[in-house]
């Protein structure tokens, strides 16, 4: 049982990123690829109807770790509380850009929400890259069972570093470009025009970045972690999850060759989930690993709960996940196609505190 509620906690937190990091990805680019105000509102339509909707996996794959690790949440809530309340705001933020933006017709008014929604986005893509860049490196779990890491101690990683040090910066970096490539890929999927093929380009560009920085990163988590390795090779699933990274790979690199933005966010979407995957099979059973001695660490085994529990969790999953995968595709289904802006933006009556919405058709 607990290597399956392992698996669906990394499996919702892997979803996570590949859904809202589209979001991410969009908002990072929004300043570079939309440039006139119709534009970003375009932006704005093609993530309007599902933003919100993506998120619901982050608050799922929290009520997940809660409920089936309760002492892995406590552990890592409280080591992580400082980065974990700054995360919140940026949420909190970037959710406002999008929702206020229209509310008042005011070329600063909408310049200054464009700004935050972009660097909101930015910002929490460096910080979840930074997220895994601790869980891969290691926090200094002692013998209490506790831990606290400042924001910054040393640069060098080591057992004196903090949340961002070059190994977490580095994963940090990595992650906004695979996103922003991502996120840009969504974008050419869903516009036409002048932000399709500037999102285009800018995919293209951003995911040779990534791909770049890619074997500079597994170098770096080799030496961080030097026991990943050796793990992952004795792991059946960690090569299969390796082959399917390999062939989504290929699809990203055909699409964006090809310019089939269709294909190329597909394999995008594979890429980032299987390599997520095959840091979670390799990590396995480990979900906070010490960087103070390895006996310290806490494993999947000693944080969960009773196996009654995860019995009945179990049986809650079953019947949630399904809905929560039915709601996703057929909010895709609905939203297909291009975002077309028809009329400009409609303005609430005064005192109605309405948002303008943003027609489609």
């Amino acid at each position: 049982m607990e290597a399956l509620w392992f698996a669906i906690v990394a499996g919702m937190l892997a979803v996570y990123v590949v859904l809202d990091g589209f979001d991410f990805g969009a908002g990072f680019l929004h300043l570079f690829v939309a440039r006139t105000d119709a534009e970003r509102r375009t932006v704005l339509a093609a993530i309007g109807p599902v933003w919100d909707g993506n998120e619901v996996w982050l608050i799922a794959g929290g009520g997940a770790l809660f409920l089936a690790f309760p002492t892995a949440y406590a552990v890592g809530f409280s080591g992580f509380y400082m980065p974990l309340m700054m995360l919140l705001w940026v949420l909190i933020l970037r959710g406002l850009a999008i929702e206020f933006r229209s509310h008042v017709s005011n070329p600063l008014w909408a310049a200054f929400w464009d700004v935050t929604f972009a660097l909101g986005s930015t910002l929490i893509a460096v910080v979840l890259g930074a997220a895994l860049g601790n869980v891969l490196r290691g926090v200094p779990l002692d013998a209490t069972g506790t831990f606290h890491i400042p924001l910054f101690e040393s640069f060098w990683p080591g057992k004196d570093s903090g949340v961002l040090d070059a190994y977490t910066v580095l994963v940090g970096v990595f992650t906004l470009l695979a996103l922003g490539g991502h996120g840009g890929l969504y974008l050419a999927v869903k516009t036409e025009g002048n932000v399709h093929a500037r999102s285009a380009r800018a995919a293209r560009l951003l995911w040779i970045g990534a791909g770049a920085l890619f074997p500079v990163v597994t170098w770096a988590t080799v030496r961080v972690a030097p026991e990943l390795q050796p793990a992952a090779a004795q792991r059946p699933l960690v090569w299969i999850l390796s082959a399917l990274l390999t062939g989504s790979t290929a699809a990203l690199v055909l699409g964006l060759v090809r310019g089939r933005a269709g294909v190329a966010f597909l394999g995008s979407a594979g890429t980032l989930l299987t390599l997520l995957g095959t840091g979670a099979a390799a990590r396995w059973p480990v979900l906070l690993r010490s960087s103070v001695h390895p006996r310290l660490s806490l494993d999947a085994f000693a944080a969960a709960t009773t196996n009654h529990g995860l019995r009945v969790a179990l049986g809650w999953a079953v019947l949630g996940l399904p809905l929560a995968c039915g709601y996703f595709v057929f909010l895709g289904r609905l939203f297909r196609g291009k975002v077309r802006l028809d009329t400009p933006a409609p303005q609430p009556p005064p005192g109605s505190g309405e948002p303008g919405r943003l027609p489609l058709r």
